[in-house]
C-alpha cells in the first residue's frame, strides 16, 4: 500500500509534457501573428508596385514632346494608351503578347488607370497618373470568402510630375 501511494505521489508531481501543453496553447496565436505579418508585407509590396508603376507612367508622359498628339510610339497608339501600357507592364507597346512583358499584378487593368494630361496655357504644367479601383486580394485572411462580407482593401497610389516640355 505504501509503495502504491509513493508511486502515485511521484506520478502527480511529474512535470513531463508541460512544455507541449504550453506550446499547444500559444501556437495558434503565433500562427496568426506570422500569417498576419506575411499578409501585411504582401499588401505593402502590392502598394509599392502600383506606386512605382504610376511613377514610371508619369515620368514617361512628362518627357514626351507633345502629350496631346494623336499618336505616340512605333505602333501608332495614343499617348494616353501608351502611358497606360507603361503603367501596366513597363512597355509602351503593350502587355501580355508574344515577346511582351506580363501585367505587373493580377486583376490590374487599364480601366484602373486615370491619366490627366497637362493643362493648356502658360505656366507650370503637370501630368498625373492615378490608380483607382484596384482591390487588394489577400491570400491567408480572405475575410470575404470566410464571412461573405465586404472587407475589400482598395489601393490608390497617384503620382504627379512636372511636364518638362513647353
Amino acid at each position: 500500500m505504501f509503495q502504491l501511494k509513493k508511486k502515485l505521489r511521484n506520478f502527480l508531481r511529474r512535470d513531463d509534457g508541460t512544455q507541449l501543453i504550453e506550446f499547444a496553447i500559444v501556437f495558434p496565436a503565433l500562427l496568426l501573428m506570422f500569417a498576419g505579418t506575411t499578409e501585411l508585407g504582401r499588401m505593402f509590396y502590392t502598394y509599392n508596385s502600383l506606386a512605382k508603376a504610376s511613377r514610371g507612367g508619369a515620368r514617361y508622359l512628362s518627357t514626351l514632346q507633345d502629350v496631346t498628339a494623336s499618336t505616340c510610339g512605333s505602333p501608332q497608339i495614343s499617348c494616353t494608351t501608351a502611358a497606360k501600357n507603361m503603367v501596366l507592364c513597363g512597355n509602351v507597346n503593350g502587355c501580355g503578347g508574344p515577346n511582351q512583358p506580363p501585367v505587373i499584378l493580377p486583376n490590374f487593368t487599364a480601366s484602373n488607370i486615370v491619366v490627366t494630361p497637362p493643362a493648356t496655357g502658360v505656366g507650370v504644367k503637370y501630368v498625373t497618373i492615378a490608380i483607382t479601383g484596384y482591390t487588394y486580394q489577400p491570400l491567408v485572411f480572405n475575410l470575404n470568402a470566410l464571412t461573405g462580407g465586404n472587407f475589400n482593401i482598395s489601393l490608390a497610389p497617384s503620382t504627379t510630375m512636372r511636364y518638362m516640355r513647353f
